[in-house]
Parts: C-alpha cells; sequence; structure tokens
C-alpha cells in the first residue's frame, strides 16, 4: 500500500469520524433545545396556574373571612338602651334582642364574645342599660348582675295590707290604684287555698328587688312566692295541724302576735296567752286592742272604752274566738312563734313600759291589775 493510499484511508477514515462526530453533537445540541423547550412549558404553565389558584384562594379566603368574622362595632357606643333579660333566656335569645335594638352589629358578635368569656351561661334575669353601637365584648362587660337596675323596696314586718301597697307604689312609682287591682285580682297571685281568697296577712314582709318593668301583679305574686317559701319550711299545714287548728288561723294569731310584741324575746308567750284564752273553758274573749284598731283602721294597741264597742267581726272584745282574717302581714317570727308558743298559764300580758316596748305577764286578774297600774305610772 502506498502512502497516497494510506493518506486516502487515513483521510476517509478522518472524514467519516468528523461526519460521525458532528452529527453526534448535532443531535445532542438539538435534543437539548428540544428538553429545554419541554421544560419551559410546562413551567410557564404551573406558574400560570398556580397564580390562578393563588388569586382564588386569596378572594376565597376574603370570603370565608367575611363569612366566619361577624359584623361588630368598636368602642363604647354612645346614647342609652335598657335591655330586659327575661328569665330562661339563653345567650342567643339575649344577642337576637341586642342586635334588634341596635346594640350590637349581629348576633353573632354577641354569641363569640360571650362564649370568649366563657359567661354563656350565667346571664341574670333583670333590666340592664346599655347603649347603641357599642362592640359585643364591651355589651358582655355590662351584663353583669351588679349593674341590673333595680329598686330595692322593704316591707316592715306587722304592716297592714294598706299600707303595704301604699309603701310599694312610692318606692316603684307605680300607682297605687294599680296595685289594689292587682291585690283584688287574687288568681294571679298563687294564695294558698288556705287564705280565703284575701292577700292580707300573706304579702310576706322582706326586702324585694323590683325590676323597672315588673308589674303590680309580678310584684305581689313575689311576694306571695316568698310567703308559700316560708311556710313550706316551717310545715305551716303540718303545725297546723298538730295544735288542732288550720293554716289560716295560725296566721291570724301571728298577726295578732306581730301586732301587739314589742320584742321578738315577748312573741312566743303573747302566742301562749291567745292559746289559753281560746281553749280555757269557758272560753274567754280575747280582746285584743290590735284588733279592734283593725276595725277602726288605726294603728296601736291601746284602744279606748269607747272604741271597744265598735261593730265589726274583727272587736275580739265583742266576738268570742279569732278574727276573720289577719290583721297584719306578719314575719317568719311572728309565724314561728303562732307554731312553737311557749309553755305557761298565762292568761294576760300588759305592755308595762311603752317607752321600752317591756311586756309583762299574768295568770289572775289580781295580777293583771297590778300590771295595769304599772303601765299608768309609767304614762300608759
Amino acid at each position: 500500500m502506498n502512502d497516497l493510499d494510506l493518506n486516502t484511508l487515513l483521510g476517509a477514515e478522518d472524514d467519516g469520524g468528523r461526519t460521525r462526530r458532528g452529527r453526534g453533537r448535532g443531535s445532542r445540541r438539538r435534543r437539548r433545545r428540544r428538553n429545554r423547550g419541554g421544560f419551559v412549558a410546562p413551567l410557564l404553565a404551573f406558574v400560570v396556574l398556580a397564580g390562578i389558584i393563588g388569586g382564588g384562594g386569596y378572594y376565597g379566603y376574603m370570603w370565608l373571612n367575611d363569612a366566619l368574622v361577624p359584623d361588630d362595632y368598636t368602642g363604647q357606643g354612645t346614647g342609652e338602651v335598657v335591655v330586659e333579660i327575661k328569665d330562661g333566656q339563653s345567650a342567643s335569645d339575649v344577642a337576637q334582642e341586642l342586635e334588634r335594638q341596635g346594640v350590637v352589629a349581629s348576633a353573632r358578635a354577641f354569641t363569640n364574645a360571650i362564649g370568649n368569656a366563657n359567661r354563656s351561661g350565667s346571664l341574670q334575669p333583670g333590666s340592664y342599660k346599655l347603649r347603641k353601637k357599642m362592640s359585643a365584648a364591651s355589651a358582655v362587660a355590662l351584663l353583669i348582675p351588679d349593674n341590673r337596675l333595680l329598686a330595692k323596696v322593704t316591707l316592715k314586718e306587722g304592716l297592714r295590707l294598706s299600707d303595704t301597697l301604699k309603701t310599694l307604689a312610692e318606692e316603684t312609682g307605680k300607682p297605687v290604684k294599680e296595685f289594689a287591682a292587682a291585690a283584688r285580682d287574687v288568681d294571679q297571685l298563687d294564695l294558698p287555698k288556705y287564705a280565703k281568697g284575701k292577700l292580707e296577712g300573706y304579702a310576706f314582709p322582706a326586702t324585694y328587688e323590683v325590676q323597672p318593668k315588673s308589674t303590680p301583679t309580678q310584684i305581689l305574686a313575689a311576694m306571695v312566692k316568698r310567703f308559700n317559701q316560708t311556710a313550706e319550711q316551717m310545715d305551716l299545714e303540718g303545725g297546723a295541724k298538730a295544735l288542732g287548728h288550720t293554716p289560716h288561723e295560725i296566721m291570724v294569731i301571728a298577726s295578732i302576735v306581730q301586732a301587739e310584741a314589742g320584742r321578738q324575746e315577748d312573741m312566743p308567750k303573747i302566742a301562749r296567752v291567745i292559746y289559753n284564752r281560746l281553749e280555757s273553758k269557758p272560753q274567754m274573749k280575747l280582746a285584743m286592742d290590735s284588733t279592734v284598731m283593725y276595725a277602726l283602721n288605726k294603728y296601736g294597741t291601746a284602744a279606748s272604752f269607747a272604741e271597744t264597742k265598735t261593730k265589726s267581726p274583727y272587736n275580739t272584745y265583742l266576738h268570742l274566738g279569732l278574727p276573720p282574717g289577719p290583721i297584719t302581714n306578719p314575719g317568719d317570727h311572728a309565724i314561728e312563734a303562732a307554731l312553737n308558743p311557749t309553755k305557761g298559764p298565762w292568761l294576760y300580758f300588759v305592755a308595762t313600759d311603752p317607752k321600752s316596748n317591756v311586756t309583762k305577764f299574768a295568770t289572775t286578774e289580781a295580777e293583771r291589775q297590778a300590771l295595769l297600774a304599772e303601765y299608768r305610772r309609767n304614762g300608759g
């Protein structure tokens, strides 16, 4: 083989080699270009899709945020609104009422706020002074028992019904005529059957918290309810039966004890005098000045001779036995004394010193006259 052939052969091999290598490199470049194009397109699609999803997510978040976060005012609000929470109302009921009256922006803002404060079950019935357009949290803060609008009315033991109604009218600002009408409508007061349809004696004396929107009927019904609770605690019916009397008779005795006693410690002894007179053979008239004064619409325990001649079933100087009904609204001490009289033989008692309210007791007429003399020496 000559050099030419060798060169030719080598050149052919070189050209062939270059051709194959060149073709290989071009193919790889074309594949890389194709690969770059294949990657960029999905990337661009992903970016576009992410933008769409991201935009939708933002607006979706804003929609959910508006749906989940209720409308609410800010600040303490302005003006004045009196809102009443009624017995048995839930936090949701109150929330709707607050929204209706323009106190909070939405009922849900209030239920959220009171739930966050862990007070959903602590709302107390009553009237509260709030403001218009206040934040739900501010409204929750004001709905506490200490902020209830209440009138405290104290009714003393021994007040007659007529004076009880006047006191209620003065303290609540409601007309006394409305209280008088409510007192006559006893079907609405839940009086016990033994009261014989009369409120006198059963309007229990105590201190009451009266809401501004309470009606005279509701106020009197609360007083009767308090009496019923006291009667149950003392077992009035059972105690009366043990003493051979009706519950109504016990209340009549308690009312006389309340009117006659100057001191609490004398009440059981005065009750014993009443029982001893009722049970004496022959039966004695009670001859209680307080019953005569009730008949005359006066107060006091010292009736004149002329007053003891008053023609009235309540005049125990003229009639045997108990008067037809209570003459006062007795308190728990007087009722307790009527149910548990002190043991003793006394038939008389005299308030020997009106200034100190000291009462002394006697068994015979001679002892009674001696006590009356002491009473006169003390200015009676």
